[in-house]
């Protein structure tokens, strides 16, 4: 990859930045005139009451400047343009389900939104479109490399229900994270310079390019989500970020590697699915609440801290999952 390519990269980060700090003052400003204020669990921490009412849907901002990023790119680099095609699809497509969820929220004024057999049928669908697009493009996709023994595990077509698994389980993940100021944004800042850097490593410029207008955005954004956060990202933007992540990670391989970078979520998601399947066999719980953040903030951490202690952990896995990847 050469130096131009680099800045080329560089330079839509800077876009994608920018762009996402133009449009969060006006977005902000608007998401209040029409009162689309995030709705407060009546079960969740009570230090979250005053939240409520911050605007949300504030994903809105960052996939359309990634969006419009890729399309910069897509005009002048055209030799790629069947990956910047797929990049912007896979950044539309669970943004979509998300910016559902997120209207029957504001509208209904009750945080329950989309209906989970209807979110989970319309991850599926677009899951499938992913795999036949990726497919298309990138041709034999139909295998999982396994790390340290450089071996290439092929699965033939048992690759799409894989993929199914694997795009929804992620999109669901990041929701799930996006529970305190800045925290989703913070950890999915580091995830996605880890695939950058892998993407860099692979000579692969199309990702790169992605990677780094995802990173770039989302750095503009946590510029007003972080806390106290001025505006949340949504199910816009989270189940979006959890999507694009997984595709990327199927993109490149690097799926084993992705259980490291992606620790964070892993983590969230089993902490909810240990609490359901514990209280339901006994009663009692083993967390104080879950997701995972919410028992380290009610165990005296704070909302802060406990933000600065996942992102560590984000820091510390995804260094593994690295070199779990360039090995």
């Amino acid at each position: 990859m050469s130096n131009s390519d680099t800045v080329f990269a560089i330079s839509l980060l800077l876009v994608a930045y920018f762009l996402t700090v133009l449009m969060l003052p006006r977005l902000i400003k608007y998401l209040h005139v029409l009162k689309f204020g995030q709705a407060i669990r009546e079960e969740g921490p009570q230090s979250h009451m005053h939240k409520k009412g911050t605007p949300t849907m504030g994903g809105i901002s960052f996939i359309i400047a990634i969006v419009i990023s890729l399309i910069v790119a897509m005009f002048l680099d055209s030799s790629n343009i069947q990956y910047y095609i797929l990049f912007i699809y896979t950044t539309i497509s669970f943004s979509i389900i998300g910016y559902i969820d997120d209207m029957l929220i504001v509208v209904k004024k009750k945080n329950d939104g989309l209906a989970p057999g209807k979110k989970l049928m319309l991850q599926i669908i677009f899951s499938v479109i992913f795999y036949i697009l990726v497919t298309f493009i990138y041709k034999d996709v139909n295998y999982i490399h396994i790390p340290v023994f450089d071996y290439n595990l092929n699965i033939s077509y048992f690759y799409i229900i894989f993929l199914v698994f694997w795009q929804t389980g992620f999109s669901n993940a990041v929701n799930l994270t996006d529970g305190l100021d800045g925290l989703a944004t913070s950890v999915t800042i580091i995830t996605t310079s880890t695939f950058a850097l892998l993407a860099y490593k692979e000579n692969n410029f199309p990702v790169l390019v992605f990677c780094l207008t995802i990173v770039g955005a989302l750095i503009g954004f946590l510029l007003f989500n972080r806390n106290p956060a001025k505006i949340f990202m949504g199910d816009t933007g989270s189940l979006a970020l959890g999507g694009i992540l997984a595709a990327i990670s199927v993109i490149l391989h690097k799926e084993v590697a992705f259980l490291f970078i992606g620790l964070v979520y892993i983590l969230e998601t089993l902490s909810v699915i240990i609490q359901v399947a514990y209280f339901k066999k006994t009663g009692k719980r083993i967390f104080k609440m879950s997701p995972l953040h919410h028992h380290f903030e009610l165990s005296g951490y704070g909302e802060v801290k406990t933000v600065y202690i996942f992102v560590i952990i984000a820091v510390i896995s995804s260094a593994i999952g690295y070199f779990v990847g360039v090995v």
